[in-house]
């Protein structure tokens, strides 16, 4: 497994990226005083977004089902939580976009290769990167600190729970 996204798995019956790319983003204002240079003012973090990245054969690895379920779960317009198959919890990721190319069909249409992208846009706050730390440092999540950002991952793993059961058939 090289990583879940919610209840959906990527490896290689799923959708095997080849490719991680992560732009995380940080905020800061301007100010130009006449006959100075600019000051500026951190506001804080700003966008963080992931692209995946690879080349599906479907007779060896998933096809269009792995990324119709994907496009499944960004209709839903949820976070889900994203997790690296090392156990490392990136936050809650919302899927953005979904994009497939198909190339060297059979008689019947169905594509031999298919190179996709999926898009992700992290819709959590800050203070799961607090849990995140906990949980990669093994400690317990007991502090009032941590109890808020814990209670909404549960929330969130039993709400995917509930919608995972909801999916219609592909």
């Amino acid at each position: 497994m090289l990583m879940t996204l919610g209840f959906f798995v990527f490896d290689v019956a799923t959708a095997p990226y080849q490719t991680l790319e992560r732009t995380t983003q940080w905020r800061h204002s301007v100010q130009n005083p006449v006959g100075e240079r600019p000051n500026y003012q951190f506001l804080g973090p700003g966008e963080d977004s992931i692209t995946l990245s690879g080349t599906l054969y479907p007779h060896f690895t998933g096809g269009r089902l792995s990324l119709d379920a994907l496009r499944v779960m960004a209709e839903q317009g949820k976070g889900w939580p994203l997790i690296e198959g090392s156990g490392r919890l990136y936050g809650f990721w919302a899927v953005t976009k979904v994009r497939e190319t198909s190339t060297h069909f059979m008689r019947d249409g169905v594509p031999k290769k298919i190179e996709f992208s999926v898009s992700l846009k992290r819709v959590d706050d800050k203070r799961l990167d607090l849990l995140a730390a906990a949980l990669d440092a093994g400690l317990v999540a007991t502090t009032g600190l941590l109890a808020k950002p814990l209670n909404k991952a549960r929330n969130a793993l039993s709400d995917g729970i509930r919608s995972v059961t909801r999916i219609p058939n592909l």
